[in-house]
């Protein structure tokens, strides 16, 4: 993908997740790590200190589960320090999941 040479950028950033102090709440990160972006501008956030895979649609104020969540652990269910994800075309996630090396899919 290549970018014009007249391109330009705002000045200022934008908050698109989180933004609302660190917590677990569904409005807040802790930690966020990793993320993907998809052809919907549907951000998704490895959030390494919840233990969680975040899903924010454009423009929400809320973020929604979609993986972990349930403290850190090995269970199938679980994860523990998730550092990065990535979503197929049939939005299967894939997890880094660190410290239980290895990769998952939900």
């Amino acid at each position: 993908m290549g970018i014009c040479a007249t391109a330009t950028w705002a000045q200022h950033g934008q908050t698109v997740a989180g933004g609302n102090g660190s917590g677990s709440g569904l409005n807040q990160l802790d930690g966020p790590f990793g993320l993907f972006v998809d052809e919907n501008q549907t951000i998704y956030v490895a959030d390494r200190y919840n233990n969680r895979i975040m899903k924010w649609k454009r423009d929400a104020s809320t973020g929604q589960l979609v993986a972990g969540g349930k403290r850190e652990g090995a269970r199938d269910d679980q994860l523990h320090y998730p550092i990065d994800v990535v979503v197929d075309q049939d939005e299967t996630i894939y997890i880094c999941d660190y410290n239980n090396r290895r990769v998952q899919k939900w």
